[in-house]
């Protein structure tokens, strides 16, 4: 089946990601390839626009491994960009508008991009940089059908990038602080979906979504799995990924089939769909990423839905090995029995090695580190040369010449029955609503403050499973330092998936007998010890009644009016909950951008005493202005704090 489709050609040689397309989209020009809303592109279409866009990319000097950033929201317009930015032979670098400034300006600095694609209405929010900037609302305005040139095509006499060049530039978290870019080539990546094809048979007839930031790298399986089988991609906008009810519909109205999901977005869909009718999806594979599965946790889906339509993969996987790694399909005997995280086995051109700390495999039941080696592995970090010797190392255990393998850091073993069980990071490495976090760089972001002379993070589960990060630190002599204006320094420079929930100030941190950080000493985080501001009584009914549903939710015994959401152990998941709960409790409907826009119990509950509306564009607009107004507020606060210290 891979060489119908185009993956591999005869002989095995891996294709590039635009010459797949292309293929692809003269085979099915007429399908649809991509939604978004109300807007919707043939594969015809799609691949006349992306050539435009191509053409003025390749003017400015785009071709093999030239980095070209995309700063702009998940739409229709994002995926032409995405594919034109591979047409020129460009790899492309995703910059979430959502991520704080001085992230996208880390990232910029260290990537440096020769182009950046963005949109008008987010030029004032671009970090310094030195790259040619196309506005691509302007650019598709001015380019309209009277003045279209041929569809793009490649040209042997001036080749675009072939399958061992980068087709993207991903960043991670890192250890000291600093993000790394992780270098995917096109190789890797259809090799994934040749790999894979013998499990899924994905085909022109499946419906996937694009439920995933593009620079979390699940997109990645979600864009390419979809549009290099022909499949048409629905792009889910932000409001409604956060949404489980909006998302449950979406589901429903498109027909999709292919529904790829991190296990705690899941969860929250599975409760959902308990309410609604059993017949209403078509889903026919669901796959889950990003961390760790609960195979107990599916048991109302399995009770509702079989374990055969649709089929639930549990996929392991890892940014440095393109995407996935293992497959595993989940029954629902296993749900029953409560078993363990186990992963299953290695993508065919892919191999797993658990390894001690001699590097030699270990013996059954025993826990070793995850190796990968084989296809999936990427080329390196960008600009990272003493990581990549610590981290892309030669592979012992194969029989190719010049093969490497990657240190993972995961921590796993293997069963007698043959089953790999995963146990999570053996560093200080987390995952924590399906993104990874290394705790080095929240640690060293909070140590930015300087207020703050010494700081731990860790990762903490409370009595209903929630897994949360939890800051310890120590203030500099003489210094006070309030957990909000912490928390809002923070949320300067980390994603909000980055942000701890607990801020605990300790004296001093204990120490083991060798000098050590003694960890198990730490105060444990107790059920309402999140920041908060003193509780205030309440002056309407509906304020306590959000209150109480804040109260439920957090596990917090009190909830002051102007407390902050996310500013007392709040999350995007949570809030999701939150938002479920209300509309239970004053039977309505409630659009889960204004959960977003007003993050307090004063605030929303007077949003939710006006009279019902969409809400969504001032919610939008709110949220920014507030965030804004944090970031001056926070930087003002931190240079004061350091002119008095001084």
């Amino acid at each position: 089946m891979a060489e119908e489709t185009g993956l591999i050609e005869v002989g095995g040689a891996p294709q590039p990601l635009w010459h797949i397309f292309e293929q692809v989209a003269a085979r099915h020009a007429d399908r649809t390839a991509v939604s978004f809303g109300r807007d919707r592109l043939t594969y015809r279409e799609l691949d006349r626009q992306a050539g435009k866009l191509a053409h003025r990319l390749r003017g400015l000097g785009v071709t093999a491994d030239v980095l070209v950033g995309l700063f702009a929201e998940r739409s229709a317009e994002a995926i032409v960009a995405l594919l034109a930015i591979l047409k020129a032979g460009g790899a492309y670098l995703p910059l979430d508008p959502a991520y704080p400034a001085d992230r996208v300006a880390m990232i910029v600095e260290d990537a440096k991009p020769a182009v950046l694609l963005t949109e008008s209405r987010l030029a004032a929010t671009l970090p310094a940089h030195g790259a040619e900037v196309i506005y691509l609302d302007q650019f598709f305005a001015e380019s309209g059908d009277a003045h279209e040139p041929a569809i793009f095509t490649s040209d042997v006499r001036n080749p675009a990038a072939g399958p061992e060049n980068l087709a993207y530039v991903i960043y991670t978290s890192g250890s000291t602080g600093k993000p790394k870019g992780v270098m995917v080539t096109h190789a890797n990546v259809s090799r994934l979906l040749s790999a894979t094809d013998a499990w899924f048979h994905f085909d022109e007839n499946d419906v996937w979504t694009l439920f995933h930031s593009l620079a979390f790298d699940f997109s990645v399986w979600e864009i390419w799995g979809c549009l290099l089988r022909g499949g048409t991609l629905v792009v889910v906008p932000f409001a409604v990924s956060r949404s489980p009810e909006d998302f449950h519909d979406l589901l429903v109205r498109e027909g999709v089939t292919v529904l790829n999901q991190t296990p705690s977005a899941f969860y929250q869909l599975m409760r959902v769909d308990e309410a609604r009718s059993a017949a209403d999806l078509a889903l026919r594979v669901v796959v889950f990423g990003g961390e760790a599965l609960n195979f107990s946790a599916l048991r109302p889906w399995f009770a509702r839905h079989g374990d055969r339509l649709p089929r639930l993969i549990n996929m392991y996987g890892i940014t440095e090995t393109t995407v996935h790694v293992t497959y595993r399909e989940v029954t629902a005997s296993d749900a029953a029995g409560g078993e363990r995280s186990l992963i299953g086995v290695p993508i065919p051109d892919l191999q797993v090695y658990l390894l001690g700390e001699d590097r030699q495999p270990v013996a059954v039941e025993e826990v070793g580190e995850i190796f990968v080696g084989g296809a999936g592995v990427a080329r390196g970090y960008l600009n990272r040369p003493e990581l990549n010797a610590e981290r892309f190392i030669a592979d012992p255990f194969s029989p190719v010449p010049g093969a490497r393998m990657y240190k993972s850091g995961d921590l796993a073993r293997r069963l007698a029955d043959g089953e790999v069980e995963y146990l999570g990071r053996g560093d200080a490495q987390v995952k924590i609503q399906g993104f990874r976090i290394e705790l080095g760089e929240v640690e060293a972001a909070i140590v930015g403050h300087p207020g703050v002379r010494e700081a731990r993070v860790i990762a903490h589960t409370d009595a209903a499973g929630n897994k949360r990060l939890v800051a310890y630190f120590v203030t500099q002599a003489g210094a006070y330092l309030g957990a909000r204006e912490l928390s809002e320094f923070l949320a300067v420079s980390l994603p909000p998936w980055m942000l701890p929930s607990v801020y605990l100030p300790i004296a001093s941190f204990p120490l083991t007998p060798n000098g050590k950080v003694d960890y198990a000493a730490l105060p444990v985080p107790q059920a309402g010890s999140v920041k908060r501001e003193s509780a205030a009584s309440h002056s309407s009914a509906l304020e306590a009644q959000v209150a109480e549903v804040w109260k439920d939710v957090l596990q917090a015994e009190h909830v002051g009016l102007d407390d902050n959401f996310f500013d007392i152990g709040g999350t995007s998941l949570l809030l999701v909950s939150v938002h479920g709960k209300l509309q239970a409790l004053l039977t309505r409907k409630i659009p889960i951008a204004d959960l977003f826009g007003y993050t307090t119990v004063r605030a929303l509950s007077e949003r939710l005493g006006e009279v019902p509306d969409s809400g969504l564009g001032q919610a939008q607009r709110n949220l920014v202005q507030s965030q804004a107004q944090k970031q001056k507020a926070a930087f003002a606060r931190a240079r004061a704090m350091k002119k008095a210290i001084q």
